[in-house]
């Protein structure tokens, strides 16, 4: 009896803690010249659940943001770009109108080595995700990528 009861505690955990993750995040560059890579921070959202873009007005919600570490190899090449379908509509909890991604977002920053030596852009990312129900809290995520 005990072990049955274990057992049902343990996979009732394992799917609430499922259930708790909806976005998986994978990391990639691709190679565009000799000194210019391309470097892929991909969202993979469960559905029903959204995650929010860079650009979220004041008084709403988290916005999906990078921080790189400094790395004097290289050069970062203009802004993080959102590939994916952007949504927006307004949110009556925040009071403003809110830009999010369902399903599957890219963001693509463009890097520039210095020299051909090979090495890492390396960061951390931070979001929130959401359904029409609740909001998880913020979770951050630490990544290393080869240039």
């Amino acid at each position: 009896m005990k072990q049955f009861l274990f057992g049902s505690l343990f996979a009732l955990l394992a799917v609430s803690t499922q259930a708790q993750d909806p976005v998986k995040w994978t990391f990639s560059s691709k190679k565009i010249d000799d000194k210019t890579f391309e470097v892929h921070l991909t969202a993979t959202v469960q559905s029903p659940w959204t995650i929010y873009s860079q650009t979220t007005p004041d008084g709403g919600p988290l916005a999906t943001s990078f921080s790189f570490n400094n790395n004097p190899l290289l050069i970062l090449s203009g802004k993080v770009k959102e590939v994916g379908t952007m949504h927006k509509k307004h949110e009556e909890v925040f009071g403003v109108d809110v830009f999010y991604y369902k399903d599957k977002v890219d963001f693509v920053q463009v890097v520039k080595l210095k020299t051909k030596a090979k090495t890492n852009l390396s960061g951390k990312l931070e979001y929130m995700a959401c359904d029409e129900e609740q909001c998880l809290p913020p979770k951050e995520v630490s990544f290393s990528i080869s240039l």
